[in-house]
């Protein structure tokens, strides 16, 4: 269980990670404010009498314009692997009255940013349609179809990965390790030898954990039993394993809280 390219496109491309635009025939790339609608359509909120408008407005005659939306990874903790890098090709056009509207309540959803307010006045909203989708993972591009993209739900957990990471690391260091080694020894593997094992990402489908000494790390990612929603729903899902004075207390009662039905594959470290 792991994203499948056209998850990992949606949620590189949901608006939480900094953008270019790249238009046809026009100077750029420029950084813009972006994010994308149920649909996966692109949105993106442009300073009405700034340069980027005035390129992506369609000239006389066209209703859109040409455009590529460039989105790269930022991994959240040092040794965090990279989901890699998500290109949005398409056709873009100025929004205004009531799909203005719709689109700036889209955006907040993802990027409550007060120029919203502003929109039809000193800011534009513009929407890109997807025509083509690729991603870049792991040296590999790939063409993702772009029905499955916009059928996909951008995770869940891209929003908080940070502050996850960051709680694991600071106050679960010890009960994640525990956890982490039973399952390698429940499925053969013992893992190599250094310090504890620790999480360096997250998503809805499970955790990648990075084990063995510096110059000499391992990967493993370690599946939940089923698709997590939200916040929330990880974090009843992980009581059991993080908290040592609830339920029974031995191990096999705590790896109960993740169904006991965690599943791993272990692999070098990928830059």
């Amino acid at each position: 269980m792991q994203p499948s390219p056209a998850e990992v496109a949606r949620t590189l491309a949901a608006g939480r990670l900094p953008g270019n635009a790249h238009i046809a025939c026009r100077p750029s790339p420029h950084r813009v404010r972006h994010a994308t609608d149920a649909a996966g359509r692109v949105l993106m909120l442009v300073p009405a009498d700034g340069e980027l408008a005035e390129s992506l407005r369609p000239a006389e005659g066209a209703d859109d314009v040409a455009v590529v939306l460039d989105v790269q990874d930022v991994p959240p903790v040092a040794g965090s692997p990279t989901l890699g890098r998500v290109w949005v090709s398409g056709w873009a056009a100025p929004l205004t009255g009531v799909e203005a509207r719709q689109a700036a309540q889209d955006f907040v959803e993802i990027d409550p940013v007060g120029d919203l307010l502003d929109v039809g006045r000193g800011q534009v909203m513009f929407r890109l349609e997807p025509a083509e989708v690729r991603l870049e993972t792991g040296g590999r591009m790939r063409e993702i179809d772009p029905d499955e993209y916009a059928a996909a739900e951008p995770d869940p957990l891209q929003a908080v990965e940070w502050d996850l990471l960051t709680d694991l690391a600071d106050h679960h260091v010890q009960e994640m390790a525990e956890f982490i080694r039973r399952q390698l020894a429940d499925s053969g593997h013992r893992g190599p030898a250094g310090p504890p094992p620790r999480v360096v990402r997250l998503d809805r489908y499970g955790f990648v954990v990075s084990l063995g000494a510096p110059g000499r790390e391992y990967r493993a990612r370690l599946a939940f039993p089923r698709a997590v929603a939200d916040r929330a729903d990880l974090a009843r899902l992980l009581h059991p394993v993080l908290c040592r004075r609830c339920g029974t207390g031995t191990p096999a009662a705590v790896d109960q809280g993740l169904g006991g039905a965690a599943r791993h594959t272990t692999h070098p470290p990928t830059p």
